[in-house]
């Protein structure tokens, strides 16, 4: 009875009615994926988006979603129970129509680490062993405390996020992943561009004058993109790091991952001043 009366709560601006425990879970995204299974639902997970690669046993899984939409025509025979969606990336049409045809969705939208817990502990109410999902939330909730009271004073270090070189594309602020960097002490140079992506020209990075560029793993030649302009102190003291793409970029329990390393970039740079 629990377990109804918190999926009704959880859903109660939707038009849905959930009325049955789950059991069948489609996952439409490769971080909602992640989400399920730290909630403690991964053996009811029973098909996930294209990408889906973490954790393993998730590639073994039917495909229903890529970047191009969703294959309703498959959603809808598996009959699942719960659909977790992206409501940032798949087309809002695609899931108003799933939405139509009775099945019950979870919108998996997070911008901030708070959020990541905060969906792990709503899902994980279904899940047969609530207190796995439980523990992960409480666990990212108690990393964001302590980080947040370790550099509350220290110094704010200007860095610069590449997500991807041609064209350059960074983060604003209130966008995936800008917490991350926040949360160790870090004051994004285009934290207040007009757009969540900013596209960016090479001479706005020359004139923000970032200490730190931080790229991912998925960009083997962003570090030459920056070899010449020496009179950015980031090349000047050879800080360009790479970060891991998906521990980064998908909002998930890993990003925890993320943060250490963000974090032991910044303190490198402020015990060097």
């Amino acid at each position: 009875m629990r377990k109804i009366s918190v999926f009704v709560l959880i859903f109660c601006l939707s038009p849905v009615v959930f009325s049955a425990p789950v059991s069948r879970v489609i996952t439409l995204s490769p971080h909602a994926t992640e989400i399920a299974f730290a909630a403690g639902l991964g053996n009811k997970v029973i098909a996930v988006s294209e990408n889906s690669d973490y954790p393993p046993q998730a590639t073994n899984l039917p495909k229903v979603a890529n970047y191009h939409g969703l294959n309703i025509e498959k959603i809808l025979a598996l009959k699942p129970d719960l659909v977790i969606s992206w409501p940032d990336g798949n087309p809002p049409k695609e899931i108003d129509k799933l939405r139509r045809m009775g099945l019950k969705i979870y919108p998996s939208h997070i911008t901030t680490m708070s959020d990541i817990a905060q969906n792990v502990e709503d899902l994980s109410q279904f899940a047969d062993n609530p207190q796995e999902g439980q523990k992960n939330a409480q666990h990212i909730r108690d990393t964001i405390a302590k980080l947040k009271h370790k550099y509350q004073h220290s110094r704010k270090v200007r860095f610069f996020y590449q997500l991807s070189s041609h064209p350059i594309i960074t983060i604003a602020r209130n966008s995936w992943p800008a917490e991350v960097f926040h949360l160790c002490g870090g004051a994004n140079v285009f934290r207040n561009a007009a757009t969540p992506y900013p596209q960016v020209s090479l001479e706005k990075v020359l004139i923000a004058q970032p200490e730190v560029i931080f790229r991912t793993d998925e960009q083997s030649r962003g570090e030459n993109l920056w070899s010449e302009w020496s009179n950015i102190p980031a090349v000047q003291h050879h800080y360009i790091w790479q970060v891991h793409a998906d521990w980064i970029n998908r909002p998930t329990p890993r990003t925890l991952y993320a943060v250490k390393e963000v974090c032991s970039y910044f303190d490198t740079v402020r015990q060097n001043d």
